[in-house]
Protein backbone atom coordinates (compact mmCIF):
# COMPACT_ATOMS: atom_id res chain seq x y z
CA UNK A 1 0.00 0.00 0.00
CA UNK A 2 1.26 3.40 -0.86
CA UNK A 3 1.79 5.89 1.40
CA UNK A 4 -1.42 8.60 1.12
CA UNK A 5 -3.76 10.69 1.90
CA UNK A 6 -7.34 9.45 2.54
CA UNK A 7 -10.04 12.23 2.17
CA UNK A 8 -13.62 10.99 2.20
CA UNK A 9 -14.80 14.43 0.48
CA UNK A 10 -12.85 17.22 0.29
CA UNK A 11 -12.11 18.90 3.49
CA UNK A 12 -11.85 22.43 3.53
CA UNK A 13 -8.60 24.73 4.54
CA UNK A 14 -8.31 25.04 8.71
CA UNK A 15 -6.33 27.32 10.89
CA UNK A 16 -3.45 24.80 13.11
CA UNK A 17 -4.32 26.63 15.84
CA UNK A 18 -5.77 24.72 18.79
CA UNK A 19 -9.27 25.01 19.29
CA UNK A 20 -9.55 25.04 23.55
CA UNK A 21 -6.89 27.64 23.86
CA UNK A 22 -8.19 29.53 21.08
CA UNK A 23 -12.01 29.07 21.49
CA UNK A 24 -12.69 29.74 17.51
CA UNK A 25 -14.59 27.71 15.21
CA UNK A 26 -17.28 25.33 16.82
CA UNK A 27 -17.43 21.61 17.25
CA UNK A 28 -20.52 19.14 17.71
CA UNK A 29 -23.17 20.54 20.47
CA UNK A 30 -24.17 17.65 22.34
CA UNK A 31 -27.05 18.79 25.26
CA UNK A 32 -24.55 21.50 26.93
CA UNK A 33 -23.20 25.13 25.37
CA UNK A 34 -20.25 24.44 27.13
CA UNK A 35 -17.75 22.49 24.76
CA UNK A 36 -16.12 20.15 27.75
CA UNK A 37 -19.36 19.01 29.31
CA UNK A 38 -20.99 18.79 25.44
CA UNK A 39 -17.47 16.45 24.69
CA UNK A 40 -18.01 14.32 27.56
CA UNK A 41 -21.25 13.43 27.48
CA UNK A 42 -20.86 12.92 23.72
CA UNK A 43 -17.86 10.78 25.01
CA UNK A 44 -20.18 8.77 27.53
CA UNK A 45 -23.51 8.68 25.12
CA UNK A 46 -21.25 7.26 21.70
CA UNK A 47 -20.20 4.22 23.82
CA UNK A 48 -23.79 2.76 23.59
CA UNK A 49 -23.03 1.43 20.30
CA UNK A 50 -20.83 -1.19 22.25
CA UNK A 51 -23.20 -1.50 25.48
CA UNK A 52 -21.73 0.93 27.48
CA UNK A 53 -24.69 3.19 27.53
CA UNK A 54 -27.84 3.91 26.93
CA UNK A 55 -29.04 7.14 25.43
CA UNK A 56 -32.19 7.61 27.44
CA UNK A 57 -29.90 7.04 30.62
CA UNK A 58 -27.80 9.58 29.21
CA UNK A 59 -30.71 12.29 28.46
CA UNK A 60 -32.04 11.61 31.64
CA UNK A 61 -29.15 12.41 33.44
CA UNK A 62 -28.03 15.33 31.46
CA UNK A 63 -31.28 17.13 32.12
CA UNK A 64 -30.32 16.88 35.81
CA UNK A 65 -26.86 18.96 35.35
CA UNK A 66 -26.68 23.01 34.62
CA UNK A 67 -24.00 24.01 32.52
CA UNK A 68 -20.25 24.04 33.79
CA UNK A 69 -21.61 22.61 37.50
CA UNK A 70 -19.03 20.10 38.16
CA UNK A 71 -20.72 18.96 41.38
CA UNK A 72 -23.25 18.39 39.91
CA UNK A 73 -22.00 16.37 37.34
CA UNK A 74 -20.19 14.48 39.60
CA UNK A 75 -23.40 13.38 41.54
CA UNK A 76 -25.72 12.81 38.72
CA UNK A 77 -23.88 10.49 37.33
CA UNK A 78 -22.90 8.47 40.18
CA UNK A 79 -26.56 7.68 41.08
CA UNK A 80 -27.46 7.05 37.20
CA UNK A 81 -24.25 4.42 37.95
CA UNK A 82 -25.62 2.71 41.11
CA UNK A 83 -29.33 2.62 40.17
CA UNK A 84 -27.69 0.83 37.13
CA UNK A 85 -25.45 -1.24 38.72
CA UNK A 86 -27.88 -2.35 41.22
CA UNK A 87 -29.84 -3.45 38.20
CA UNK A 88 -27.02 -5.39 36.95
CA UNK A 89 -26.55 -6.80 40.56
CA UNK A 90 -30.30 -8.21 40.24
CA UNK A 91 -29.66 -9.34 37.64
CA UNK A 92 -26.95 -11.41 38.64
CA UNK A 93 -28.62 -12.79 41.75
CA UNK A 94 -31.18 -14.45 39.72
CA UNK A 95 -28.75 -16.27 36.90
CA UNK A 96 -29.34 -13.49 34.63
CA UNK A 97 -25.95 -13.47 32.68
CA UNK A 98 -26.51 -11.40 30.11
CA UNK A 99 -28.48 -8.75 31.03
CA UNK A 100 -26.25 -8.33 34.34
CA UNK A 101 -22.96 -8.03 32.20
CA UNK A 102 -24.99 -5.25 29.97
CA UNK A 103 -25.98 -3.58 33.20
CA UNK A 104 -22.64 -3.32 34.90
CA UNK A 105 -20.63 -3.00 31.38
CA UNK A 106 -23.25 0.76 31.58
CA UNK A 107 -22.35 1.37 35.46
CA UNK A 108 -18.85 1.29 35.02
CA UNK A 109 -18.97 3.49 32.15
CA UNK A 110 -21.18 6.03 33.93
CA UNK A 111 -18.81 5.86 37.33
CA UNK A 112 -15.88 7.06 34.91
CA UNK A 113 -18.41 9.95 33.38
CA UNK A 114 -18.81 10.78 37.28
CA UNK A 115 -15.05 11.07 38.31
CA UNK A 116 -14.23 12.56 35.15
CA UNK A 117 -14.24 16.57 37.06
CA UNK A 118 -13.09 15.81 40.07
CA UNK A 119 -9.01 16.90 39.50
CA UNK A 120 -9.08 19.63 42.12
CA UNK A 121 -6.96 17.21 44.80
CA UNK A 122 -8.05 13.82 43.38
CA UNK A 123 -5.20 11.87 45.52
CA UNK A 124 -7.48 13.59 48.80
CA UNK A 125 -10.67 12.93 46.87
CA UNK A 126 -12.24 9.95 48.77
CA UNK A 127 -15.29 10.40 46.34
CA UNK A 128 -13.12 10.39 43.45
CA UNK A 129 -11.23 7.40 44.53
CA UNK A 130 -14.74 5.37 45.45
CA UNK A 131 -16.02 6.41 42.04
CA UNK A 132 -12.64 4.73 40.51
CA UNK A 133 -13.01 2.00 42.47
CA UNK A 134 -16.41 1.46 41.31
CA UNK A 135 -15.62 1.64 37.61
CA UNK A 136 -13.46 -0.99 37.79
CA UNK A 137 -15.05 -3.24 40.29
CA UNK A 138 -18.44 -3.12 38.02
CA UNK A 139 -16.16 -3.78 34.64
CA UNK A 140 -14.17 -6.69 36.08
CA UNK A 141 -17.54 -8.02 36.95
CA UNK A 142 -18.75 -7.25 33.32
CA UNK A 143 -15.21 -8.34 32.02
CA UNK A 144 -15.98 -12.05 33.68
CA UNK A 145 -19.26 -12.41 31.51
CA UNK A 146 -18.12 -11.91 28.26
CA UNK A 147 -17.74 -14.59 25.47
CA UNK A 148 -15.22 -15.58 26.24
CA UNK A 149 -14.42 -14.49 29.61
CA UNK A 150 -12.01 -11.30 29.73
CA UNK A 151 -8.43 -12.00 31.46
CA UNK A 152 -7.34 -9.96 34.34
CA UNK A 153 -3.20 -9.37 33.53
CA UNK A 154 -0.56 -8.19 35.27
CA UNK A 155 2.65 -6.95 32.93
CA UNK A 156 6.04 -6.63 34.06
CA UNK A 157 6.98 -3.42 34.66
CA UNK A 158 10.08 -2.47 36.00
CA UNK A 159 9.84 -3.82 39.78
CA UNK A 160 6.49 -3.41 39.42
CA UNK A 161 3.38 -4.12 36.94
CA UNK A 162 0.52 -2.34 34.77
CA UNK A 163 -2.31 -3.55 34.83
CA UNK A 164 -4.52 -5.03 31.53
CA UNK A 165 -6.88 -7.49 30.22
CA UNK A 166 -6.41 -9.69 27.51
CA UNK A 167 -9.50 -10.19 25.28
CA UNK A 168 -9.96 -12.73 23.08
CA UNK A 169 -12.61 -13.14 19.88
CA UNK A 170 -13.13 -16.66 20.66
CA UNK A 171 -11.68 -19.72 23.29
CA UNK A 172 -10.19 -21.76 20.48
CA UNK A 173 -6.68 -21.23 21.55
CA UNK A 174 -5.85 -19.93 17.53
CA UNK A 175 -3.00 -17.16 17.75
CA UNK A 176 -4.57 -14.56 16.03
CA UNK A 177 -3.68 -10.75 15.15
CA UNK A 178 -3.88 -8.92 18.32
CA UNK A 179 -3.95 -5.45 19.24
CA UNK A 180 -1.78 -3.73 21.62
CA UNK A 181 -3.90 -1.06 23.39
CA UNK A 182 -3.40 1.73 25.51
CA UNK A 183 -5.53 5.51 26.00
CA UNK A 184 -4.09 8.41 26.58
CA UNK A 185 -4.15 11.73 28.77
CA UNK A 186 -7.38 10.62 31.29
CA UNK A 187 -8.03 7.15 29.76
CA UNK A 188 -9.01 4.39 31.96
CA UNK A 189 -8.18 0.38 31.28
CA UNK A 190 -12.06 -0.14 31.61
CA UNK A 191 -12.47 2.57 29.08
CA UNK A 192 -10.44 0.73 26.64
CA UNK A 193 -12.88 -2.25 26.06
CA UNK A 194 -15.54 0.16 25.04
CA UNK A 195 -13.10 2.80 22.93
CA UNK A 196 -11.42 -0.55 20.78
CA UNK A 197 -11.81 -3.87 22.36
CA UNK A 198 -14.81 -4.59 21.63
CA UNK A 199 -15.02 -3.46 17.57
CA UNK A 200 -11.61 -5.63 17.06
CA UNK A 201 -13.22 -8.47 18.61
CA UNK A 202 -15.96 -9.04 16.16
CA UNK A 203 -13.75 -8.71 13.66
CA UNK A 204 -11.64 -11.53 15.33
CA UNK A 205 -8.43 -9.42 16.73
CA UNK A 206 -7.64 -10.52 20.22
CA UNK A 207 -6.52 -7.33 22.27
CA UNK A 208 -4.06 -6.45 25.48
CA UNK A 209 -5.38 -3.22 26.63
CA UNK A 210 -3.14 -1.90 29.65
CA UNK A 211 -2.65 1.40 31.53
CA UNK A 212 0.43 2.69 31.43
CA UNK A 213 2.26 5.28 33.72
CA UNK A 214 -0.06 8.04 34.50
CA UNK A 215 -3.42 6.48 33.69
CA UNK A 216 -6.22 4.87 35.40
CA UNK A 217 -5.02 3.36 38.39
CA UNK A 218 -1.74 3.17 38.13
CA UNK A 219 -1.36 6.93 39.04
CA UNK A 220 -3.97 6.77 41.78
CA UNK A 221 -3.28 3.58 43.30
CA UNK A 222 0.58 2.80 42.52
CA UNK A 223 1.93 7.06 41.96
CA UNK A 224 3.39 6.15 38.60
CA UNK A 225 2.76 9.38 36.45
CA UNK A 226 3.63 10.08 32.93
CA UNK A 227 6.76 9.47 31.36
CA UNK A 228 7.96 10.84 27.74
CA UNK A 229 10.24 7.82 26.89
CA UNK A 230 7.36 5.24 25.93
CA UNK A 231 9.13 2.99 24.32
CA UNK A 232 9.59 2.01 28.03
CA UNK A 233 6.23 0.98 28.43
CA UNK A 234 5.57 -0.43 25.35
CA UNK A 235 8.92 -2.73 25.04
CA UNK A 236 7.76 -4.86 28.02
CA UNK A 237 3.95 -4.78 27.15
CA UNK A 238 5.33 -6.59 23.23
CA UNK A 239 7.62 -9.01 25.55
CA UNK A 240 4.74 -9.70 27.44
CA UNK A 241 2.42 -10.46 24.79
CA UNK A 242 4.71 -12.53 23.08
CA UNK A 243 4.55 -15.03 25.85
CA UNK A 244 0.80 -15.48 25.16
CA UNK A 245 -0.17 -18.27 22.83
CA UNK A 246 -3.67 -16.72 21.41
CA UNK A 247 -1.15 -13.64 19.75
CA UNK A 248 0.52 -14.08 16.47
CA UNK A 249 3.61 -12.30 16.94
CA UNK A 250 3.75 -11.75 13.26
CA UNK A 251 0.97 -9.42 13.46
CA UNK A 252 1.08 -7.26 16.29
CA UNK A 253 -0.38 -4.03 16.64
CA UNK A 254 -0.08 -0.75 18.42
CA UNK A 255 -2.21 1.56 18.98
CA UNK A 256 -2.61 4.88 21.09
CA UNK A 257 -5.96 7.22 21.67
CA UNK A 258 -5.91 10.90 22.25
CA UNK A 259 -2.26 11.40 24.55
CA UNK A 260 -1.23 8.53 23.48
CA UNK A 261 -1.19 9.07 19.77
CA UNK A 262 1.88 10.77 20.52
CA UNK A 263 3.18 8.16 23.02
CA UNK A 264 2.42 4.76 20.72
CA UNK A 265 3.96 7.04 17.97
CA UNK A 266 6.68 7.79 20.27
CA UNK A 267 7.02 3.80 21.31
CA UNK A 268 7.10 2.47 17.56
CA UNK A 269 10.25 4.61 16.88
CA UNK A 270 12.35 2.43 19.18
CA UNK A 271 10.35 -0.69 19.21
CA UNK A 272 10.60 -2.51 15.63
CA UNK A 273 8.98 -5.46 16.64
CA UNK A 274 5.17 -3.95 15.80
CA UNK A 275 3.75 -5.18 12.02
CA UNK A 276 1.76 -1.74 12.76
CA UNK A 277 0.95 1.43 14.09
CA UNK A 278 -2.42 3.32 15.04
CA UNK A 279 -2.60 6.54 16.18
CA UNK A 280 -6.05 7.37 17.36
CA UNK A 281 -5.38 10.91 16.47
CA UNK A 282 -1.60 11.63 15.35
CA UNK A 283 -0.23 14.07 17.80
CA UNK A 284 3.10 15.85 17.37
CA UNK A 285 3.87 18.14 20.13
CA UNK A 286 2.05 17.54 23.23
CA UNK A 287 4.26 20.11 24.91
CA UNK A 288 2.96 22.76 22.69
CA UNK A 289 -0.44 22.45 23.64
CA UNK A 290 0.17 23.04 26.63
CA UNK A 291 2.74 25.96 26.45
CA UNK A 292 0.05 27.89 24.19
CA UNK A 293 -2.55 27.78 27.25
CA UNK A 294 0.23 29.01 29.79
CA UNK A 295 0.76 31.61 27.29
CA UNK A 296 -2.85 32.51 26.69
CA UNK A 297 -3.15 32.92 30.69
CA UNK A 298 -0.26 35.08 31.31
CA UNK A 299 -1.39 37.58 28.36
CA UNK A 300 -4.94 37.96 30.36
CA UNK A 301 -6.16 39.54 33.64
CA UNK A 302 -5.50 37.18 36.53
CA UNK A 303 -3.27 34.79 34.64
CA UNK A 304 -4.34 30.78 34.70
CA UNK A 305 -6.54 31.20 38.20
CA UNK A 306 -9.12 33.63 35.93
CA UNK A 307 -9.12 31.41 32.67
CA UNK A 308 -9.10 28.43 34.86
CA UNK A 309 -12.62 29.63 36.60
CA UNK A 310 -14.26 30.95 33.65
CA UNK A 311 -13.17 28.03 30.96
CA UNK A 312 -13.73 24.14 31.72
CA UNK A 313 -11.62 22.69 29.42
CA UNK A 314 -8.64 24.46 30.74
CA UNK A 315 -9.45 24.13 34.22
CA UNK A 316 -9.44 20.08 33.57
CA UNK A 317 -6.29 20.25 31.41
CA UNK A 318 -4.19 21.96 33.67
CA UNK A 319 -5.79 19.79 36.93
CA UNK A 320 -5.63 16.70 35.15
CA UNK A 321 -2.02 17.55 34.16
CA UNK A 322 -0.80 18.56 37.73
CA UNK A 323 -2.04 15.02 39.11
CA UNK A 324 -0.55 12.88 36.43
CA UNK A 325 2.74 14.38 35.62
CA UNK A 326 3.39 14.56 39.34
CA UNK A 327 3.77 18.50 39.34
CA UNK A 328 2.62 21.43 41.59
CA UNK A 329 1.55 24.28 38.88
CA UNK A 330 1.42 24.82 35.08
CA UNK A 331 4.96 26.46 35.15
CA UNK A 332 6.13 22.97 36.12
CA UNK A 333 3.40 21.27 34.10
CA UNK A 334 4.82 23.40 30.63
CA UNK A 335 8.42 22.34 31.66
CA UNK A 336 7.59 18.51 32.07
CA UNK A 337 6.00 18.18 29.05
CA UNK A 338 9.29 19.56 26.94
CA UNK A 339 10.12 15.74 26.01
CA UNK A 340 6.74 14.83 24.59
CA UNK A 341 7.48 15.69 20.86
CA UNK A 342 7.93 13.94 17.87
CA UNK A 343 10.36 16.32 16.51
CA UNK A 344 13.54 14.60 15.56
CA UNK A 345 12.22 10.90 15.57
CA UNK A 346 9.57 10.82 13.34
CA UNK A 347 11.60 9.21 10.83
CA UNK A 348 12.96 6.23 13.13
CA UNK A 349 8.91 4.83 12.51
CA UNK A 350 9.34 2.01 10.59
CA UNK A 351 6.08 -0.17 10.70
CA UNK A 352 3.46 0.47 8.69
CA UNK A 353 1.38 2.99 10.08
CA UNK A 354 -1.94 4.88 10.37
CA UNK A 355 -2.47 8.53 11.38
CA UNK A 356 -5.83 9.72 12.16
CA UNK A 357 -6.97 13.20 12.07
CA UNK A 358 -10.55 14.85 13.06
CA UNK A 359 -11.87 18.12 11.50
CA UNK A 360 -12.60 19.90 14.80
CA UNK A 361 -10.00 17.96 17.27
CA UNK A 362 -9.44 20.57 20.08
CA UNK A 363 -6.59 19.83 21.34
CA UNK A 364 -4.18 18.40 18.52
CA UNK A 365 -5.29 20.78 15.77
CA UNK A 366 -3.32 20.42 12.79
CA UNK A 367 -0.87 17.75 14.13
CA UNK A 368 -1.55 14.81 12.74
CA UNK A 369 -0.85 16.09 9.20
CA UNK A 370 2.66 17.43 10.84
CA UNK A 371 2.97 13.85 11.85
CA UNK A 372 1.96 12.25 8.78
CA UNK A 373 4.87 14.38 6.86
CA UNK A 374 7.55 13.89 8.84
CA UNK A 375 7.08 9.51 9.12
CA UNK A 376 8.89 7.89 6.20
CA UNK A 377 7.48 4.41 6.52
CA UNK A 378 4.64 3.42 4.82
CA UNK A 379 1.63 5.46 5.92
CA UNK A 380 -1.87 6.45 4.92
CA UNK A 381 -3.99 9.45 6.91
CA UNK A 382 -7.55 9.23 7.39
CA UNK A 383 -9.44 12.05 7.69
CA UNK A 384 -12.96 12.52 10.27
CA UNK A 385 -14.99 15.11 9.02
CA UNK A 386 -17.95 17.50 11.45
CA UNK A 387 -20.64 16.83 8.14
CA UNK A 388 -20.29 12.95 9.02
CA UNK A 389 -21.19 13.13 12.68
CA UNK A 390 -17.27 11.83 13.33
CA UNK A 391 -15.18 15.37 13.53
CA UNK A 392 -14.71 15.71 16.98
CA UNK A 393 -11.26 14.67 19.33
CA UNK A 394 -10.96 11.17 18.79
CA UNK A 395 -14.17 10.59 16.89
CA UNK A 396 -16.13 10.71 19.97
CA UNK A 397 -20.11 9.81 18.71
CA UNK A 398 -18.70 8.12 15.79
CA UNK A 399 -17.06 4.61 17.13
CA UNK A 400 -18.91 2.89 14.02
CA UNK A 401 -17.23 4.98 11.46
CA UNK A 402 -14.03 5.37 13.45
CA UNK A 403 -13.34 1.18 14.16
CA UNK A 404 -14.70 0.59 10.13
CA UNK A 405 -11.92 2.85 8.70
CA UNK A 406 -9.10 1.62 10.98
CA UNK A 407 -10.08 -2.59 10.78
CA UNK A 408 -10.42 -2.31 7.27
CA UNK A 409 -6.97 -0.66 6.47
CA UNK A 410 -5.72 -3.00 9.40
CA UNK A 411 -6.96 -5.45 7.54
CA UNK A 412 -5.56 -5.12 3.88
CA UNK A 413 -2.13 -4.40 5.77
CA UNK A 414 -1.80 -7.47 7.54
CA UNK A 415 -2.68 -9.26 4.81
CA UNK A 416 -0.13 -7.69 3.01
Amino acid sequence: MAAGKIEFAPVPERESSRRFQQQKGSTMKFLYDDESFSFEALRSAGYAVYGGADLGEVLVTCRQIPEGDEEAWSAQWAATAARIERIGRDALAAGHRVSAREALLRASNYYRTADFYRRENPAADAESARLAKASQQTFAEAAALLDPPARALRIPYGDTTLPGYLFLADDSGTPRPTLLYHGGYDSTLEENYLALAAGALRRGYNVIAFDGPGQGSTVREQGLRFRPDWEAVVTPAVDFALTVPEVDAGRLVLVGTSLGGILAARAAAFEHRLAACVLHDGAYDFHAVIAATADRAASMPGGMEALMARNTMVRWVVRNGRWTFGVSDIDDLVKATEAYTMAGIADRVTCPTLVLEAENDQFFQGQPQRLFDELTCQKELISFREDEGAGEHCHEGALSLFHQRTFDWLDTVLAG
